[in-house]
């Protein structure tokens, strides 16, 4: 067996060569790995799909679908998306070893060109998620000024900046994924506030309010481009992108805890999703927000508690998305033990500062949210969890499979594949739209 250094792939990735298989061996990881319990795995997932994110899906995905399409395709969405995680979570220990990355397992199953470009697109996902968690933790700041202040003298990119600012000081502090803990009790708690409160005072508005309206707006054409549009923002709200790292953290048996996490999200997890989202639309209709929180009337002191919740939950989810790249740099730089190390310390702050830094930068100049939920489940989410896990799947178990279940797998690849085509297209095309509606640094 001949083994060489591959420095065509990131990282620190070498090439094994063999005469039947082409593998590539992983460092180790810096970060803590095989320590968490399911239930802390399931709260994790459940956090992303019930960020404030959620505060969103009523404008974003229900007024361009109606209630027939917003209703059946998320109900789809969730069982699609249940299918492809389950998918992936299988293959966390195929071919006898874990692969704590997503790019580990489709290089292990495919080679060092797909771990590359698996790298980019996992990346690319996960940044413009984070950019898309600090327009929303912006926004809830906002919202807390203009209750007191609506004179417009603080813009939105300030309040940008000042989140920006909050989530670093909060990277900095919190060394790896596993060291949460607490954080995620803090992190439901504060996603009950904002839902119970966005549910509470949206049924108590609709109850007040005239009869709304329904209807899809937009032209023809408009709306078939926000419907893919919607259709990629669906798929981006139940995925992470990331099970592969999240799975790393879980107790043995891998596997079946792994599953036991799944269940828990795609069961109690996405209640309160199905919640506000309904409950925001049939309050507002076609002028349900793209921030919830600014339709809902009610107590100023509720307000703020709401936003500050919403604010707070999305520092804390910024995290675990941005987990991944830390992993990646830290275990680069060797940077391990203690927390307080001056070494560490300084690494974090100027290596995860600057990237924080990059991505406010790139919120605060485009804050098109609904668009960039669109763009990220086109680019990335549709291809990472959905086209590679149908095939990777397909590679794997190959010769277990019956021509029939190979089939469907293939039916899947070329569905998503176009899918993932399209819905990008729809949202370039609203990205350009805003862009000549809105300047840089534009106060929405």
């Amino acid at each position: 067996m001949d083994v060489q250094r591959d420095d065509a792939v990131p990282g620190d990735a070498w090439k094994i060569h063999s005469d039947d298989h082409l593998a590539i061996e992983i460092p180790e990881t810096a970060h803590k790995i095989s320590s968490d319990s399911w239930f802390q795995a399931g709260f994790v997932l459940t956090t992303g799909i019930n960020s404030a994110y959620v505060l969103g899906y009523s404008g974003a995905v229900m007024v361009p679908l109606g209630w027939t399409g917003g209703v059946a395709g998320l109900i789809l969405a969730t069982i699609i998306s249940l299918y492809a995680n389950v998918l992936i979570a299988r293959l966390h220990e195929f071919g006898g070893k874990r692969h704590i990355r997503y790019r580990d397992l489709a290089g292990f199953v495919y080679g060092p060109k797909a771990y590359a470009l698996t790298w980019v697109l996992q990346y690319v996902n996960l940044f413009m998620i984070n950019v898309g968690y600090i327009m929303l933790a912006g926004q809830a700041l906002k919202a807390i000024y203009v209750v007191f202040r609506d004179d417009n003298a603080i813009t939105l990119p300030y309040f940008i900046a000042i989140a920006g600012l909050t989530c670093g000081i909060f990277a900095i502090s919190i060394p790896h994924l596993s060291a949460l803990r607490i954080w995620l009790g803090f992190s439901t708690f504060f996603t009950l506030v904002y839902i119970v409160v966005a549910v509470a005072l949206s049924l108590r508005d609709g109850i007040q309010a005239p009869p709304r309206d329904y209807s899809i707006p937009g032209t023809d054409t408009g709306k078939i481009f926000t419907t893919i549009g919607a259709s990629a923002s669906l798929v981006f709200a139940f995925n992470t992108g990331m099970l592969p790292e999240i799975q790393a953290t879980v107790r043995p048996p891998v596997v079946s805890n792994m599953m036991k996490a799944l269940y828990f999200q795609f069961s109690v997890g996405v209640l309160p999703l199905y919640a506000v989202v309904f409950m925001g639309y049939w309050a507002y209709g076609n002028g349900a927000s793209s921030y919830l929180l600014n339709n809902v009337h009610g107590p100023v002191w509720v307000k703020i508690f709401a936003n500050l919740s919403a604010f707070f939950q999305s520092v804390i989810a910024l995290h675990i998305f941005a987990s991944p790249m830390y992993e990646y740099l830290d275990t680069k730089y060797g940077i391990k033990g203690s927390v307080v190390g001056l070494k560490n310390l300084c690494f974090r702050i100027i290596v995860r500062g600057g990237y924080i830094g990059i991505t406010t930068l790139v919120s605060a100049a485009f804050p098109f949210l609904g668009d960039f939920m669109s763009l990220t489940g086109a680019i990335s989410t549709f291809p990472l969890t959905f086209i590679l896990a149908n095939h990777m799947y397909l590679v794997a178990k190959t010769n277990s499979l019956t021509a029939l279940q190979k089939s469907w797998h293939w039916v899947n690849v070329c569905f998503f594949g176009i899918m993932a085509v399209a819905a990008a297209t729809a949202a370039f095309r609203l990205i350009a739209i805003h862009s000549n509606t809105y300047h840089l640094f534009a106060d929405m």
